[in-house]
């Protein structure tokens, strides 16, 4: 009875005096895709994979444009603002960030 009274005791202590940690604002983290990432370690991909991988990567509502030939041509939205990125299929490079109108 006694040590589980002083266990109680002890861990509500610990909670008590352990420093909070401060909570990370969710806004705070961005991932940056500039021309000439890659985003598939060199490896080639299909057309859904790219629009997976940008979505990944914190792109919204990304939707596919033109997936014929060698490069694929998508839509989305990214802070505030529209944009159409080009990816390579032979190796998931970004190959063009443009900003278009809403």
């Amino acid at each position: 009875m006694k040590r589980t009274m002083i266990a109680v005791i002890a861990v509500t202590l610990g909670l008590l005096l352990a420093p909070a940690l401060p909570a990370t604002d969710a806004g705070a983290v961005t991932i940056n895709i500039n021309i000439g990432s890659s985003i598939s370690n060199g490896r080639g991909i299909t057309c859904s994979q790219g629009e997976r991988r940008l979505r990944n990567r914190g792109w919204r509502d990304v939707r596919r444009i033109d997936c014929r030939g060698s490069h694929f041509v998508y839509r989305g939205w990214r802070g505030g603002n529209r944009y159409e990125v080009v990816l390579r299929s032979r190796d998931g490079r970004v190959v063009s960030v443009r900003r278009i109108r809403r």
